[in-house]
């Protein structure tokens, strides 16, 4: 929960003011609704916060860091849609400018936003951009940084965490101050420029092998676009997808990468409307050949033309005003567990992120605690109208997920987005799993996990999403 007697003066609350503006503002906007007869269709708000840190601190996504954070190229952003359909169901998506979010810190800002705004954990769905040039946060992927980083930047991760939750929560509660009657659309575009980093080596060729039409390994193109617009039929929002690592740059300046551009791109394009990127299960894709901003700036803007060729030039779908959403932690199982004996090992190997990873198991079983056998990994989906299953899976999903589940859940439009609600790890198919390498095995170092994957743990994901889906088909 917030500690409303923060001495820190950027993030102390008026608990008076707050009250009115996140508890008796929603009465009063749904009285405004009751009272007006617009409970017919679909109601939305849309609101960002600014959450680019004020000052240098630490980087997440790199292990090569080796230093703080420099300037910055683009602002990072929190974003908040709220959506009501025509019986008052409802659903928060937040996008976040973060390379991932870690469960503790998503139980801990979805709670406040229960609790505000008395929703079910299922209406709730937070996901990452990836970007690689935000700030580190305290559990995600803290191996990186857990002893490498000095006490002062720690207190710095750690008071960033604070407002972050605050502006997040402030930025839902304004997206639910600021509903109106809308009218949502759908359409499907492409983009071209994701590539299977595991089958497409050395990145150098890549361009290369494009000219030549030789790329391979699974790919998805898709850019889902979701149009949010207002009675008069003016944009409010925009929200989209792409499945492809947020890593063209590697600088030490803040950035939100090429979705943070294709947003830029977009915003500046309809001015009076807010735009929300969701990344695909692209954990074995990268955007190639990358490392400069102009790169950066390209992608963004091609991305950002795929979904004004949507918006522009596709007779979109409208959506019927319905929404049903899921949302459940499975036990998704580990391999064998390390002894004691192999974790003392690795606590004095030479590979630094090895040792940190080594050293916090530890720590953990010298309080007590032991090794889990299975990681509590989180599904949710919604239903949007007749028309779209938006799934959302956590951890760094390679592309064989949403290619498997596309095919499978048949009928509907399928969204499938992965660094949703909870960034744990890489989250292997079964051939990759097999395959090895980074994205099978090695990864799992950098996130502190004690151990690779179960081979099952592609059939465990993939059953809870035929299951929600099931459940969301029979009404339940």
């Amino acid at each position: 929960m917030l500690d409303l007697k923060s001495t820190d003066k950027r993030v102390q609350w008026n608990l008076s003011t707050m009250l009115k503006r996140y508890i008796l503002a929603p009465v009063l906007m749904l009285f405004l609704i009751t009272s007006t007869g617009a409970d017919d269709g679909w109601q939305a708000g849309v609101a960002k916060q600014n959450i680019t840190p004020d000052e240098p601190m630490w980087m997440a996504g790199y292990g090569s860091r080796d230093r703080p954070s420099q300037g910055k190229l683009t602002d990072l952003w929190a974003k908040a849609l709220v959506l009501q359909d025509a019986s008052g169901n409802q659903a928060v998506l937040i996008t976040l400018d973060l390379v991932g979010i870690d469960r503790e810190l998503a139980t801990a800002i979805t709670d406040q936003i229960q609790t505000v705004h008395q929703l079910d954990r299922s209406q709730i769905a937070i996901c990452c951009s990836h970007t690689h040039t935000g700030p580190a946060l305290k559990k995600n992927l803290a191996p990186l940084h857990y002893l490498i980083v000095d006490k002062d930047q720690q207190q710095k991760i750690a008071a960033y965490e604070e407002r972050l939750q605050q502006q997040i929560l402030v930025a839902v509660g304004d997206a639910f101050a600021k509903r109106q009657s809308a009218k949502l659309s759908w359409g499907s575009g492409t983009a071209s420029f994701a590539t299977n980093r595991r089958e497409n080596r050395p990145e150098g060729k890549v361009a290369q092998w494009r000219s030549e039409g030789k790329l391979k390994g699974p790919v998805d193109h898709d850019v889902p676009v979701l149009a949010v617009a207002d009675p008069q039929g003016k944009l409010v929002s925009v929200v989209f997808g792409y499945a492809c690592h947020a890593t063209v740059l590697g600088v030490y300046s803040w950035s939100g990468d090429y979705p943070g551009f294709a947003c830029a791109a977009l915003e500046e394009s309809y001015p009076d409307s807010i735009a929300m990127f969701w990344a695909g299960c692209g954990a074995d894709q990268n955007p190639l050949p990358r490392r400069t901003v102009e790169l950066a700036r390209h992608y963004g803007r091609r991305l950002a033309t795929a979904v004004e060729t949507v918006l522009m030039t596709i007779q979109m779908q409208q959506l019927a005003p319905t929404l049903s959403s899921r949302f459940r932690e499975i036990d998704l199982p580990l391999g064998p567990l390390p002894s004691r004996e192999q974790i003392e090992a690795n606590a004095r190997s030479k590979n630094k992120w090895e040792a940190a990873r080594a050293t916090m198991l530890l720590e953990q079983l010298d309080r007590g605690e032991t090794l889990a056998q299975t990681y509590p990994y989180a599904v949710g989906s919604w239903t949007l109208g007749d028309d779209i299953d938006m799934v959302f899976l956590g951890g760094e999903v390679v592309v064989d997920y949403a290619l498997r589940l596309k095919s499978e859940l048949r009928g509907k439009q399928s969204w499938i987005a992965g660094y949703a609600n909870d960034v744990m790890a890489y989250i292997p198919s079964r051939r990759v799993l097999q395959e090895g390498g980074y994205e099978g095995g090695t990864s799992m170092v950098y996130y502190g996990l004690p151990a690779h994957w179960s081979p099952e743990v592609e059939r465990h994901i993939v059953d809870e999403v035929h299951r929600q889906m099931d459940e969301s088909t029979r009404g339940e």
